[in-house]
């Protein structure tokens, strides 16, 4: 279906985040469609991204990029130095309202760490944020991404990434999906180069009526390229979650292995999961391997917690509260800690929050 407005300033984002190979149609769990504010930039002047970056293929798809390219007062291009290991991260944040169109171009032997972050609670008029992050990486650079979500109810945050990586080139990616409202996200990696290598990793809270939709999307085009993915997290009350995970080795990847693996712990019988695993093969010399582990926390593990003076709701906690000890040690400024910390706040309660300031107190001194 086409895009179509549904109101003046609004519009209509109909199937996006698709996988590669719809083979779900039968749950509908191919995409989502989001109604979107749209504002008019008419008689604005921008500047726009090299035109290079227009070919790098992005996990949300073009029209998600298209909106954000729209929205954007203005596009950021950042260049980090052939040989240059960049100290300080380029640090992309999206408060309500806010639209983010980022270009990172990571010279052959250069290192550099990306940290997006959503943060903030519902606005009176527009609860909507997007971010676009699009990274190239040359021949043996290293790239670290970062992704953080910690927004309020009411909220609806579209982040879509796309990066592309030379030859050796080694991509580190962890997410963090920890906010409330609504979350679309989708990541797309391609391993053009030899030797190219990407790690993935996916933590994600659900809870009241939440709606997660993630999509991660890893094409494998060089000689002896690898792909790790991996994900995690809780979904709890009437949360609602789709997970599309795509290993795509295509024809010339001889040599290459490629393996994502999803755990779901549910803590309530009204969540509803959607998880969607796939292996695009077109290649003879290679591995790929997926799965997904779903269920509940045993009985077992919750009695003997309780023998230790625990409820049954203090123990499903402990496993929310380890989301944002990861993310919390992960998180590179104090703005970010911030986000998380207060999100943790209102997910956990004040004194789990003080719990972990001063769990994070520690283990930085130790550090």
């Amino acid at each position: 279906m086409a895009e179509q407005t549904v109101a003046a300033n609004e519009l209509r984002l109909d199937r996006v985040n698709t996988p590669p190979a719809q083979t779900w149609n039968y749950l509908r769990a191919n995409d989502i469609t989001l109604t979107v504010p749209q504002h008019s930039r008419k008689g604005d002047v921008y500047f726009a991204l090299p035109r290079l970056f227009d070919g790098i293929e992005c996990g949300m798809g073009p029209k998600v990029s298209d909106w954000v390219c729209s929205q954007a007062a203005d596009a950021r291009y950042v260049e980090v130095r052939a040989g240059e290991r960049r100290e300080e991260p380029i640090v992309v944040a999206a408060g309500t309202g806010d639209t983010a169109d980022v270009g990172v171009m990571v010279r052959p032997g250069a290192e550099a760490t990306i940290v997006l972050y959503a943060h903030g609670d519902k606005a009176e008029d527009d609860a909507t944020s997007g971010t676009l992050l699009r990274v190239i990486a040359g021949r043996r650079a290293r790239v670290h991404v970062l992704e953080f979500v910690a927004t309020g109810v009411g909220r609806q945050h579209l982040e879509s990434v796309g990066i592309t990586a030379d030859d050796d080139a080694r991509i580190e990616v962890s997410q963090f999906f920890l906010g409330s409202g609504t979350t679309a996200a989708g990541i797309a990696i391609a391993l053009d180069g030899d030797r190219a290598r990407a790690e993935l990793s996916c933590s994600y809270l659900g809870q009241d009526h939440d709606v997660l939709d993630i999509n991660h999307v890893v094409r494998q085009r060089g000689l002896r390229t690898r792909a790790d993915v991996r994900e995690h997290g809780v979904l709890n009350d009437h949360a609602r979650k789709a997970l599309r995970a795509t290993i795509d080795l295509i024809h010339g990847s001889a040599g290459s292995e490629g393996a994502e693996l999803e755990n779901v712990l549910m803590l309530s019988d009204d969540v509803t999961n959607k998880t969607m695993p796939v292996i695009l093969c077109d290649e003879d010399d290679v591995a790929g391997n997926h799965g997904a582990t779903i269920g509940t926390v045993g009985p077992e593990q919750v009695q003997y917690l309780r023998d230790r003076g625990l409820t049954q709701h203090e123990a499903e906690q402990l496993y929310v509260r380890a989301l944002f000890d990861e993310a919390l040690i992960a998180a590179p400024t104090p703005e970010v800690r911030s986000a998380m910390l207060a999100r943790a706040q209102n997910v956990l309660g004040t004194e789990v929050a003080g719990d972990l300031v001063e769990g994070l107190s520690l283990e930085t001194e130790g550090a």
